[in-house]
């Protein structure tokens, strides 16, 4: 069986995707791909690797998981979706490290199903951002008890990916960037649930719906049925000169408001994370879904 965990990071698609994907359970189901809801799987996943606290687990724990999450049906690709797989806010930093707890928690999950193909899907975002909103998310008392002493410039998304794909060196890694996804929203729930190209899909536009205004969504829609575009590279320029005539700015704008974070600051750290993201998509084994 294909195993595909959505592992976040935290305070990117706010659940919309597992959204999204849960919309076309019925169609998916019918090519043996089962997305079950949130319910079946967070808890009892999470409760199963706390209670190992590392050891190896029991013969028969795959297929309880299984029987489980999917209720006793059969299924031969199986995608779970959490932005807190590796921890909640509150630990992204613990020990003022970036996601100290990613080879620990990643590992336990590919060892719940050790014959199984897994595969690790993760959505990146600038640190400018990723950083005041994991803080605002989180429920520590202040800014620095949440960095623990870690410096966001030394954030770098490309040394949890090697460290991910060392942990886990079986699964297949996809990773983009959280600031693209207006851009790539089908095809990411084509990747994550693994359908044919041509399968049609269902919430696609689900994420332009929310941050485009009413009419502009109208315009698209219009434009669409009498311009279909040839191909998807010509869709994604179809999506952005909408979106930068029609999008609603407080829902693409986001305001850094970080004591002590000057515009220089904020530009270095922008800078970097271009730089780092231009170095994962040149990683052998990393599939890189650019716009």
């Amino acid at each position: 069986m294909q195993i595909v965990y959505h592992i976040g990071a935290n305070c990117t698609d706010g659940d919309r995707l597992i959204k999204s994907l849960l919309k076309n359970a019925d169609a998916f189901a019918a090519q043996g791909i089962k997305v079950p809801g949130p319910g079946k799987y967070r808890r009892l996943l999470r409760e199963t690797i706390q209670n190992l606290d590392g050891r190896p687990p029991a013969p028969d724990t795959r297929d309880i998981l299984l029987d489980a999450i999917l209720d006793d049906e059969s299924a031969e690709r199986l995608v779970m979706s959490h932005a807190d797989f590796i921890c909640v806010t509150n630990r992204i930093f613990q020990s003022g490290a970036f996601y100290e707890l990613a080879e620990f928690k990643l590992g336990s999950l590919a060892r719940l199903f050790p014959e199984d193909e897994i595969e690790l899907h993760l959505g990146l975002r600038n640190p400018a951002t990723f950083v005041p909103t994991t803080f605002a998310n989180s429920e520590m008392p202040s800014f620095d008890a949440f960095l623990r002493g870690a410096d966001p410039l030394a954030i770098r998304w490309s040394d949890l990916v090697s460290r991910i794909r060392a942990a886990v060196p079986r699964a297949a890694i996809t990773v983009w960037c959280n600031e693209d996804t207006p851009l790539i929203w089908a095809q990411l729930i084509r990747e994550l649930s693994g359908v044919d190209p041509m399968t049609r899909i269902s919430g696609g536009f689900d994420l332009l719906n929310a941050i485009m205004s009413p009419d502009g969504m109208k315009r698209f829609l219009s434009y669409l049925k009498s311009h279909p575009p040839q191909t998807e590279v010509q869709k994604r320029r179809i999506i952005a000169a909408f979106l930068d005539k029609y999008a609603i700015e407080d829902e693409i704008e986001e305001e850094v408001d970080v004591p002590g974070w000057t515009d220089e600051i904020i530009a270095a750290l922008t800078q970097t994370y271009e730089e780092d993201v231009y170095r994962i998509e040149r990683m052998p084994g990393v599939n890189f879904i650019a716009p």
